[in-house]
């Protein structure tokens, strides 16, 4: 990154995109290589799975609307019961195959962007980083990503369960009129303002997880200390790719998936929104990198990059990650 430690903590929504731009042109090569093996197989992934679950949950909504024009007890009847039980059985096994490969891949990709932005930050020359080497570390680091993940996925699903507990409580004990209506929308902006809270902490806990001795627990609380401040700054940047992201699967479920131009227009439309999405998630990893930065550069939290470097070298036995101690040297006082 071209600013000095101390100075990121003064970057804005622009400056953040602004350095992982200039983060991803100055190591275009390897982050192509990285997106090639890791990010497009990512996103056909994810694109893959939107056509094949349309596919299968198309059928199943056929056959079940047969079944409503059966007769009760008839063998047409037992016939389309049975398919729809096969195809049930089908379209659960797909989505979770689809959600373990979705989360192996999203977390190698994870540890390879994290770790390429950390050692870009710190290597002298370009022979100090090469794809080989990201590689070889990856499968090291992707168990700390699993753990926290892991951990974030339990605080997500508590999360929604208290949600859904204050909102039926909420829809059984009033009546239905305008303030009723008014106190619902205010709960529902309350839950996705906690959704985007749990976001921001998740993604800047993947990159304590590799970068920092926390995982898991503890770097979901290590990542909630270094947000304290910029909070805004972050939600504000992870909500806005969250809509870049829905934009992208809106546009290929109408355009690709239920669009009706010819078979080549929706495979160059495919390919194209392929691409994009690819790009988007390329950036969206070496951005939350960058704000992992300079949240400890709005701590006054000093980057020691030959301390950083020292570490990210260590291939002795399995890998060892930074401890805090290595990454923040001292306190900065302004």
């Amino acid at each position: 990154m071209d600013c000095e430690p101390e100075e990121l903590q003064f970057l804005g929504l622009i400056g953040i995109y602004r350095e992982a731009t200039k983060l991803i042109l100055s190591w275009r090569r390897l982050f192509s290589q990285i997106a090639a093996t890791l990010i497009v197989p990512l996103s056909i992934l994810f694109l893959v799975h939107i056509e094949i679950s349309h596919l299968l949950f198309s059928q199943i909504n056929r056959n079940e609307d047969a079944l409503e024009h059966t007769a009760a007890g008839s063998p047409s009847e037992q016939r389309l019961l049975h398919r729809l039980s096969s195809e049930w059985s089908a379209f659960l096994l797909f989505k979770s195959v689809y959600l373990v490969a979705l989360l192996i891949y999203s977390l190698l990709s994870t540890a390879a962007v994290v770790y390429t932005v950390a050692s870009a930050c710190t290597a002298k020359h370009d022979l100090l980083l090469s794809y080989r080497k990201v590689l070889s570390i990856v499968p090291k680091v992707w168990r700390r990503l699993a753990h926290t993940f892991l951990a974030a996925f339990v605080f997500l699903v508590a999360y929604n369960l208290l949600a859904l507990f204050i909102f039926v409580s909420f829809i059984l004990m009033v009546r239905s009129n305008a303030s009723t209506i008014f106190v619902a929308f205010v709960l529902g902006i309350v839950y996705l303002a906690g959704l985007v809270w749990i976001s921001v902490i998740w993604h800047v806990a993947s990159v304590v997880s590799v970068l920092e001795e926390a995982c898991g627990v503890d770097a979901m609380r290590r990542s909630r200390e270094l947000v304290r401040g910029k909070m805004g700054i972050a939600a504000a940047i992870f909500f806005m790719m969250n809509l870049v992201f829905v934009g992208i699967e809106l546009a290929f479920r109408l355009l690709v998936v239920g669009g009706g131009s010819p078979a080549a227009a929706r495979v160059c439309l495919a390919a194209a929104l392929l691409a994009l999405m690819s790009v988007v998630v390329l950036f969206a990893l070496v951005v939350q990198t960058v704000v992992y930065f300079v949240c400890k550069s709005y701590r006054h939290e000093s980057i020691d990059k030959s301390a950083l470097a020292d570490h990210l070298e260590v291939y002795l036995g399995d890998y060892v990650p930074l401890k805090e101690r290595d990454v923040q040297m001292e306190q900065i006082h302004v």
